[in-house]
């Protein structure tokens, strides 16, 4: 079966969110935990949202973070799925 075939599927995108959300949930703690560890530690949120999210840092923070979490559900999906 073809990607294209795959993706007509109600089951292959309810795998891909299985796959796709607890990635994301995943990834953003490590993300946040690689930097700014201390400050969380701390109880210092207002440091942590200055360093990962004001300024328009949010895009990039949160952007990048969909982005492979959305492509990393679709790939082990698509190889999973018969």
């Amino acid at each position: 079966m073809t990607f294209i075939e795959k993706t007509k599927q109600p089951l292959f995108w309810s795998n891909v969110a299985k796959v796709a959300i607890p990635f994301f949930i995943m990834v953003t703690l490590i993300s946040l935990l690689m930097n700014s560890w201390r400050d969380i530690f701390a109880g210092d949120f207002a440091k942590v949202n200055q360093v990962n999210f004001a300024d328009g840092k949010w895009m990039s923070f949160w952007g990048l973070k969909v982005f492979l979490s959305a492509f990393y559900g679709l790939y082990v999906t698509n190889k999973k799925m018969k």
